[in-house]
This record gives C-alpha cells, structure tokens and sequence, in this order.
C-alpha cells in the first residue's frame, strides 16, 4: 500500500500498525499528513485539552563508569581526577531544594561504578525515603542494575527487590538507546545485548515498579532500525500488561546529541544527513512512535534537547507530555546542549502557547493540582515571610 492508504486504512480502525508499514509512513508520507494522524491518535487517547508536566529534579550521585559509551561526554573512568560520588547527606540536600518547590520525584541515575556495593544503594534509598517521604524515587537505569548485580554477585532481579525493599519507587528508561544488536555494539559494546535492557525492565515491572521507555537515535541507523527499536518495546509492553497489569508509562525519544563526545568526534566530517536529527526528523519520530504505539498512553516531548518551540509542535503532532522542569541536570548538557532547565512558569507558558491547558504530574501520571501562571508569578513577586 501507498503512505496515503495505510493512513487512511489506520484511520478507519482499530487495526495495529505493523512495522512495515510504519517504515512505509517513515520514508515517504509527508510530515504533515503524520502529524496529522498522530495528532488524532493523541486525541483518541489523551484528550484535546491538557498536557501534562512534572516538577522533578535529576540527580546524578556520580560520574564514575566503565562501560565508556561513545557518545557520553558526562562518564570519567575509574581514577580520574574528575571523578566524584556523592555522600547521602550531598544527595539530600538537593532533594530539600526541590521539596521547596512543589517537586514530586527525583530522577537519579550516574554510572556503572565498581567501587559501589549494593549496601551504597540501599542505605541511599532507605536514608532518602526516611529523610524526604513524599518524593518518589525513580533511580538507576538497567545496566547500573547490571552493574550493582555484578559487584553483588546476584541476579539483577534480586537487586531490583532489595532496592525496592528499600523504598525506591520506580526504575527508569535510560541507557536503551537503540535496541538494534549492530547500532548498540558500534555505539556502546559494553552495554550487552538489548535484550538484556529489556531483561531488567520486565524484572522491574514483573516487581510493580513504575517504569518509561526512552529511544536516542541518529547514530546513522536505518528507518528500519528505528522501527525495530519500537516493536520490541510495543512487544514487551504486551507481555508486561498481560503478566504484571504494570508496563512503560510512556516513551521518550531524542536525537543523539554529538557536540563534545567521542562518537561525535569519530564521525566529524560524515555527511551531516547521516548522524544526529534535526527539527523535521525528530517531529517525524515522535509522529510515527505514537501511531506504532497503541499500548504506551504517553509520548513525551524531549524540549531539553529540541527546545521548548520545537516541543511545542511535538504537543500537537502525536505528543500529550511536556516532560519535566529537569532541576538539575548533567548529562545530556555535557554532550552540548545550551538549556537543560525550564522553571515551572516557563513549561505552563509553551503549553499555553500551545493552546492546551497545563496539569501537573507524578511519574505515575496521575493528575496533581496545578496553579495557574498568574498564581505562580504571584508567588514569586510575594516578599518572603517575616521572620519576627
């Protein structure tokens, strides 16, 4: 079939995509009639009127790692005299900053760091849930997991329960990157097999963690890689809902950003089409990604990469989720990203622009009560109380 009759053959039904015919939609439907469809879709299932935002921070406990991925500007290898790993007390401070402005989670991942035992994480886990209780605890992507595992010498899934035991409330998406065998051993070969990052995200669901999935593309892969990164996450996300009634809460997809790391390097000099995304390709991603995904409710916009403009047409091509203010973050701004925070103010403000009604959040996606612009710059204007 033409791009034009598998649209209008989606259209019409219930029908799932197959990833023929999203390749098919990839290579040659324009980028408006996509957006178009995607736009229905988000309707069909979100609604027209809100999109959702959450107030979190991303804490990085440390930059130590071994497995020394291409295109990570953040990692320092064991010994390096930049290296650090930060103390619970360091940990929760930041986390009392984000209490101070409504926060709900913190996102903390680092790197695979030999010198941590599992002791490090769940007296880290145990201390945070004691000291800050109604913060969710979304921490350690799957192969720090592996990584925690290895140093234990256990099962990823036993790890998973000993943090859980602990208090850690979700395990989140990154390190998926492009679950494609060839992509992911040119990219980063010491992160094994996907396989292995979908392994532990059902061990975390099987467990009723919250979990996402994410998707870096723009290493030079294929549409069809592209596509095949997304069926085996819709894949496991069937079997995780009939198993465990618990999957991915939403998929999060950004172009590989190549300013200040090795990979971007390695390729200084390829033809610029073929590495990294620009504004078309990536609304393109997002399109496609939620017409494929008929079991993941959410797509989120990545503006700490594409900026808030281009997040704002995300919004109305497929896309229901602003994502986060994102506090504090380290990892994707090494690789060469100017703005990777967004103050409350500013995330309602490109939802409005964008003619929807901003809802704060929990990772959980649940609807939390949400002021108004007007009432968050009344607050700031507001002087401090007296301390007398």
């Amino acid at each position: 079939m033409s791009w034009s009759d598998i649209l209008a053959n989606y259209a019409s039904n219930d029908k799932r995509m197959t990833p023929e015919d999203a390749v098919i939609l990839y290579r040659d439907a324009p980028l408006h009639s996509i957006r178009r469809a995607a736009n229905k879709r988000r309707i069909q299932i979100n609604g027209d009127k809100e999109v959702t935002y959450l107030i979190d921070r991303n804490i990085n406990y440390t930059n130590i790692c071994t497995i020394n991925c291409q295109f990570c500007s953040f990692y320092r290898p064991p010994g390096h005299d930049e290296t650090y790993t930060q103390t619970i007390e360091e940990i929760s401070t930041r986390v009392k900053e984000l209490e101070q402005i409504d926060g709900v989670r913190i996102l903390m991942q680092g790197g695979v760091n030999p010198d941590l035992g599992i002791e490090y994480y769940t007296n880290l886990i145990k201390s945070l849930r004691d000291l800050h209780p109604t913060i969710d605890l979304d921490c350690f992507s799957p192969i720090e997991i592996e990584g925690i595992a290895e140093v234990n010498g256990s099962t990823t899934l036993d790890v998973l329960k000993h943090l859980k035991d602990a208090g850690m409330h979700g395990l989140p998406g990154g390190g998926a990157e492009m679950l494609v065998d060839d992509i992911r051993k040119d990219v980063s070969p010491k992160k094994g097999a996907p396989a292995n990052w979908l392994r532990v995200m059902s061990e975390a669901q099987s467990l009723g963690l919250i979990t996402s999935a994410t998707n870096v593309f723009g290493f030079g892969e294929s549409i069809e890689d592209r596509v095949e990164h997304m069926r085996r996450i819709r894949n496991l996300q069937d079997e995780s809902l009939e198993k465990y009634s618990n999957g991915f809460t939403s998929f999060i997809a950004w172009p590989v950003q190549l300013e200040n790391n090795t990979y971007g390097k390695r390729n200084r000099g390829r033809n610029r089409f073929e590495l990294g995304a620009g504004p078309s390709e990536y609304l393109r991603h997002v399109a496609i990604s939620r017409l494929f995904f008929d079991n993941i409710d959410h797509i989120q916009a990545s503006w700490p990469t594409m900026g808030l403009s281009i997040a704002q047409m995300a919004l109305l091509g497929g896309a229901d989720d602003a994502g986060s203010t994102m506090m504090e973050e380290n990892v994707v701004s090494a690789s060469g990203t100017e703005k990777i925070a967004a103050s409350e103010i500013e995330l309602q403000d490109a939802i409005v622009r964008a003619g929807f009604i901003p809802r704060r959040r929990n990772s959980r996606y649940e609807s939390l009560e949400t002021p108004t612009p007007e009432t968050k710059l009344q607050e700031l204007a507001a002087p401090p109380p007296s301390q007398f």
